[in-house]
């Protein structure tokens, strides 16, 4: 368990990135505990792989600062060993077998273990002696995870990892993950479309869109904070001190409305219920994008499944 003064995972401070007139991420504001495996989710073009491309050192912010495990991304090789990553797409060497990636693995990275590396491919069904470029693509995917992993990270990155697998090796794949989280002791950022698989794995959330932090915290928390309300046609024109309205869109003669209170609702004509990840996120992205009450954006609902 970290103490109170270990750093967090990601500190960041009116973090932007602009490409040309373009803003990638505007003015954000992060603080991510040590420990947690964090969701980041959000639409195509929201910033989340430019968020994690930020925190890799593979560019550099336009303005303010973001600080990686206690020190800024990339700042030496000794930081570099600290963070492993998946991009997109789970690059490997088509032309390598397994057992090169491993071999390239211990030349690039003085941490590597290389009884985890083989232990985690037998484990998986990998065989040395295959070449990259025949594996499937659960396959290639549980390689270039074993590859960040077995250089015993403290912090893992993974950009969309699992978006093109299917569902039973998409199963695998974050079967795996949470086995090295565990054995590293390790925390891990995971950029996802798919809400059933954060919500599976993850005990943090950032939700992106239109470039800026939209929600932030503990997944535990923000459920808690949250509210599935139904209410009478214009029952909630008026809202208690203390209550926000996220979203709300007509269901019958009804309206059906995602809030955030800050005390128990006791409204006498209101039902009131839990509300789960995925109802929690599109509302917030409605709300980012400006969509008329009763309707999502159709990105919205393509890009979150």
């Amino acid at each position: 368990m970290p103490s109170d003064d270990t750093p967090p995972v990601l500190l960041a401070e009116g973090l932007t990135k602009r490409y040309g007139r373009r803003a990638a991420l505007t003015d954000c504001d992060l603080t991510v505990p040590r420990g947690r495996v964090v969701g980041l989710v959000g639409p195509n073009g929201a910033g989340k792989s430019t968020l994690l491309q930020l925190a890799c050192g593979l560019i550099a912010p336009t303005s303010g600062t973001l600080r990686v495990l206690g020190a800024p991304p990339a700042a030496d090789a000794a930081h570099l060993a600290r963070v492993g990553f998946v991009a997109q797409d789970t690059p490997v060497y088509p032309t390598f077998t397994v057992a090169e990636h491993l071999r390239m693995g211990a030349r690039l990275n003085p941490g590597w273990d290389q009884r985890l590396a083989e232990r985690r491919i037998a484990q998986v069904g990998l065989h040395p002696g295959q070449r990259a470029g025949g594996l499937s693509g659960g396959q290639r995917a549980q390689l270039a995870l074993t590859v960040a992993a077995a250089k015993r990270p403290e912090l893992l990155i993974l950009d969309e990892p699992a978006a093109a697998l299917d569902p039973l090796a998409r199963d695998g794949f974050l079967a795996s993950l949470m086995e090295f989280v565990a054995e590293l002791d390790a925390s891990a950022v995971l950029s996802s479309h798919l809400l059933g698989d954060v919500a599976r794995v993850c005990d943090h959330l950032i939700v992106l869109a239109g470039s800026r932090v939209r929600l932030t915290g503990a997944v535990a928390d923000l459920l808690a904070a949250h509210r599935r309300v139904l209410a009478p046609r214009g029952g909630l024109a008026r809202l208690p001190a203390g209550v926000e309205l996220v979203g709300v869109r007509p269901d019958g003669r009804y309206d059906r409305a995602v809030v955030r209170a800050d005390r128990p609702l006791a409204e006498p004509s209101w039902t009131v219920e839990p509300v789960d990840l995925k109802e929690l996120v599109l509302a917030y992205l409605t709300r980012a994008a400006g969509a008329p009450a009763g309707g999502v954006p159709t990105p919205a609902r393509e890009a979150l499944r």
